[in-house]
């Protein structure tokens, strides 16, 4: 990795292009252009049959010049660093300080292609990448550029192996919270390289972290069980707790519980539930006198009084 720094002082971790993955690129970038300018030749050579000598010379060498110099220069600038044949090998053309070229970088990095490459058949730019340290040719160091690979391969993930089914559920009630994560990881690179490791160094690891894992949890592997299938068995309970606690909601709880508890949200908001009440129906209309409370603002007295309202003088 190249440690480049930028203008804000961070370092930029940029993998450089070497001599193979460059090659191809100008190949590929040689093979396109040289069609080009096959074609413009052919087309120029039937526009300019009737012009004299000198004027065919010039067209010639203005289009020599446009399209083997101008075009690769035009192209990278537009395109911040990327030709067809960078585009195709996963390569791109940076500033130093890992920023996109500008024109004056792709005219200087141009114009000494024409002697690295095109007049020495590219000896001189082999011999310039190889004795750089990061690859870079003369128009790359006269440019200031460089050419970094901008398509890593991808990191390999091994997986944890997986206990044998028997052993799958036995450490479900051992505690694990006293197990530091540095030893989760010790653990987990174990199990993804243990094939890679010697058989006798490999067993006095996994008893070390076996031994370690007892001290923590508690919890020794059972009889017969042997330390580097009693680390697989921890590591899939471990997975497995991770896996529960990441897709169970929270409060938790069965859905019928939840459903349960759902009346009660309106209390819960700040409202009293109140029970219905029956609702009586009208009595009936009954004929005769009166029965009941003195009308609002009435006299109370004597029953004539409530039956007629009337009062009889002093």
């Amino acid at each position: 990795m190249s440690g480049l720094v930028t203008g804000d002082a961070v370092v930029l971790g940029l993998q450089p292009a070497r001599l193979p993955s460059r090659t191809l690129a100008v190949l590929i970038d040689l093979v396109v252009v040289g069609v080009v300018y096959l074609l413009v030749a052919l087309g120029l050579a039937v526009a300019t049959a009737s012009l004299d000598e000198a004027a065919v010379m010039a067209v010639s060498i203005a289009s020599f010049l446009l399209v083997l110099v101008g075009a690769p220069i035009a192209v990278e600038t537009l395109s911040h660093g990327r030709s067809l044949g960078k585009l195709v090998c996963g390569l791109r053309v940076v500033r130093d300080d890992g920023g996109p070229i500008r024109f004056r970088h792709a005219l200087v990095r141009g114009a000494m292609g024409v002697v690295e490459i095109l007049m020495t058949f590219g000896v001189v730019a082999c011999v310039a990448s190889l004795v750089s340290q990061r690859g870079r040719r003369l128009g790359d160091v006269f440019a200031g550029t460089l050419v970094v690979r901008e398509r890593m391969p991808a990191a390999r993930v091994r997986a944890v192996p997986p206990p044998p089914p028997w052993l799958v559920g036995r450490f479900s009630g051992i505690d694990l919270s006293a197990v530091p994560e540095a030893l989760w990881l010790e653990v987990r690179q174990y199990l993804t390289r243990a094939r890679e490791l010697d058989p006798v160094a490999g067993r006095r690891l996994a008893e070390r972290l076996a031994d370690e894992l007892v001290a923590r949890t508690g919890a020794p592997p059972p009889p017969g069980v042997p330390a580097d299938v009693y680390l697989a068995g921890v590591v899939a309970e471990r997975q497995a707790r991770d896996a529960r606690r990441a897709f169970v909601p929270p409060g938790g709880g069965s859905g019928s519980a939840r459903a349960g508890a759902a009346p009660a949200a309106p209390a819960a908001s700040g409202t009293e539930a109140v029970a219905p009440r029956p609702v009586a129906s009208p009595a009936p209309p009954v004929s005769g006198p009166p029965v009941g409370p003195p009308p609002v603002g009435g006299p109370t007295g004597s029953s004539e009084r409530r039956a007629t309202g009337f009062v009889p003088p002093a």
